[in-house]
């Protein structure tokens, strides 16, 4: 009698199981309110803003200079190039899991958790690519004639380290809390759903 009262007990508990990681699954794949439509909305934004900029600044600056011949644009093109593949890269992951089949729980949380790191990166790369253009812009008027820095180079060496030690401060804050806001909050939201399956 007891035997088959556990029987029946765990066969409950199996259906009990399924409709619940189903349910969890239907929120997490959710074409207009789950994590992963928020986050592919993010990354497909990104992938569309960058070359939009891009041109903006070819538009707004080839008619007052030489572009081509730039250092200073080509290093901008190559940024611009490097964040696009990145949020390429990150926009078809987010669509991979939209589709998941399998071991559904080890793969979202494979996958969560390549997204946090490649996150992590962005931050740290951000942050060398801002130094990286400081740099340049104080070295390159001795080698090349850079009309948009001459002005700058007419202020005082104090106050340009200033400028640049804020806006270091600025991106190094700005930038973790916009990470959050944009990508963190839907990721921490795809981890609680994630960790509630069974």
């Amino acid at each position: 009698m007891e035997l088959d009262d556990l029987k029946q007990t765990w066969k409950q508990s199996e259906k009990n199981q399924k409709p619940l990681n189903s349910n969890i699954m239907d929120i997490i794949q959710h074409k207009s309110y789950g994590p992963i439509a928020a986050l592919k909305k993010r990354f497909k934004k990104q992938m569309i803003i960058i070359p939009m900029m891009l041109i903006i600044v070819i538009n707004s600056f080839s008619r007052h200079h030489q572009l081509f011949t730039d250092v200073m644009f080509w290093c901008y093109i190559a940024f611009c190039f490097s964040l696009s593949i990145y949020f390429y890269f990150n926009y078809r992951i987010v669509g991979k899991m939209e589709y998941m089949d399998g071991m559904i729980k080890s793969n979202l949380e494979r996958q969560v958790e390549m997204l946090e790191k490649r996150l992590r990166w962005h931050i740290l790369g951000v942050r060398i690519a801002l130094l990286f253009f400081i740099v340049l812009s104080e070295v390159l008027p001795y080698f090349q004639y850079e009309p948009m820095l001459e002005k700058w180079h007419t202020v005082a060496p104090v106050l340009r380290i200033l400028a640049y030690a804020g806006l270091l401060a600025l991106q190094y804050f700005a930038s973790r809390a916009l990470s959050q806001y944009k990508y963190g909050k839907h990721l921490s939201y795809l981890k609680e759903l994630i960790n509630e399956m069974q």
